[in-house]
């Protein structure tokens, strides 16, 4: 058996409310073995392990050097405390979004993996999404995006604004189907049932011409996910949480009127942290760039930096 063949080592550091999902899928992808449940609450990480067949754990530090990988989903203030060390010793991190708490932190765990060689990846989960991935291949030209993400009030995630906890899934697939710069940003953001923003939009003008309209909010009465995309002569509308897609677009034949074709596309249901996980799992066991890896991260926090800025200034 050759080295590719054997099983990637993971351990999961944080088993939370995402977390618990991330040790949940990571038991059960073929190419991985979890080995480790790592949480500072023991009750949590013994019933995580419990239900793995791993091994509990109460310290990061214990498993550094004993596993291939690493998903993290602590709480977003200690993403680089506790990355650092396993990037500095060659081992692949996965970690959740937003990358870091700031840009600097985010810069020094890129320096660190490119340092040692580790792979880094963020977790975008939505980029992951079957629906994102099926709309993906006919992104072309986009003009125009307007996207709404709104959710019921969390019980979690409140140590930061909406703009890192939600608009940051929207503004990474937002960056990976627009190819050109961000040249005017518009925003802002209301405090409402905490004293961080809430509620927050977005204008957001690109280089190409796009402009993005942005909205996303953690107060609503009901969950919307959803993105709507424009480009010559087509449209394309997606459901993230449904997972549906649908495609129109303007189709022109000589000597006759032009004519609008399209409606729901196939999509392949599936759930997007797995697809995550297992995309970083192989890019671990193949060497390889995973789907959204530590500089998207990072350009997607910058972009949610700068619209988080220009709202303390309007």
């Amino acid at each position: 058996m050759s080295v590719t063949d054997l099983p990637v080592r993971v351990a999961v550091i944080g088993v939370g409310h995402l977390g618990k999902h991330h040790a949940r899928l990571l038991a059960g992808i073929k190419d991985a073995r979890l080995v480790a449940i790592v949480d500072t609450q023991p009750d949590r990480a013994a019933a995580a392990a419990a239900a793995t067949g791993a091994r509990a754990i109460t310290d990061f530090r214990e498993v550094i050097g004993e596993v291939d990988a690493v998903s993290i989903a602590v709480p977003t203030e200690i993403h680089r405390d506790v990355a650092m060390p396993f990037l500095e010793q060659g081992t692949a991190v996965l970690v959740e979004k937003p990358i870091t708490r700031t840009i600097a932190e985010a810069d020094e765990l890129i320096a660190a993996a490119r340092a040692s060689g580790a792979l880094l990846a963020t977790g975008h989960t939505e980029r992951h999404n079957p629906a994102v991935s099926t709309v993906m291949p006919f992104v072309t030209r986009p003009r125009f995006i307007e996207v709404h993400r709104l959710g019921v009030f969390p019980d979690r995630s409140l140590d930061i604004d909406v703009v890192f906890d939600l608009m940051i899934h929207d503004l990474d697939i937002i960056l990976a189907m627009v190819k050109g710069e961000v040249t005017a940003i518009d925003a802002v953001g209301v405090p409402v049932l905490t004293d961080k923003y809430d509620i927050a939009n977005a204008r957001l003008r690109f280089s190409t011409g796009c402009i993005a309209n942005v909205t996303a909010s953690r107060i609503s009465k009901e969950r919307v996910r959803k993105i709507r995309l424009f480009q010559p002569d087509a449209y394309v509308s997606i459901d993230y949480a449904e997972q549906e897609v649908e495609g129109y677009r303007l189709v022109r034949r000589d000597g006759e009127r032009p004519q609008i074709q399209g409606g729901k596309l196939p999509v392949t249901r599936d759930e997007p942290l797995k697809r995550e996980l297992e995309d970083f799992v192989r890019a671990v066991r193949d060497k390889r760039r995973p789907l959204v890896s530590g500089e998207d991260g990072v350009r997607a926090l910058k972009l949610a930096q700068a619209i988080a800025d220009k709202m303390e200034t309007v």
